[in-house]
């Protein structure tokens, strides 16, 4: 990853696109406390009652918790490539943690969640 991109902040608020359907899910806040980043759902997009939906067969520590609110990057760190990677995202509709990178391109946040060799990535959009 050049300097460039590594130096844009990550940070903010972004509309999660899902990389299947193509369509928004949510908006989500990218924060940090300290050194790591965090992610948590704001708004749900296209869901009817979002207040009322939470994350029902979701392991610790995210299990019966409203999906507003929920967290669901943790602790992720810069690394020596200027991604920030390691710790965990969790995929509420799918009920899986996956271990996360993200950068930015731009306007746009890449998602990348793997199991083993096995990834996707998904292209968040700033949110306005």
């Amino acid at each position: 990853m050049n300097g460039f991109l590594a130096a844009q902040p990550v940070t903010g608020l972004w509309k999660a696109i899902d990389h299947e359907t193509g369509k928004a899910r949510s908006i989500v806040e990218i924060y940090k406390e300290g050194t790591k980043v965090y992610g948590k759902i704001v708004k749900v997009l296209n869901k009817e009652n979002p207040e009322a939906l939470r994350c029902d067969d979701c392991p610790e520590p995210w299990a019966e918790k409203p999906i507003i609110g929920l967290q669901i990057i943790r602790g992720l760190e810069k690394d020596e490539d200027g991604w920030y990677a390691d710790d965990a995202i969790i995929d509420p509709e799918r009920n899986k943690v996956y271990d996360c990178r993200i950068w930015r391109e731009g306007d746009i946040l890449k998602v990348r969640g793997y199991i083993g060799w096995f990834y996707a990535t998904q292209e968040w959009h700033a949110a306005k």
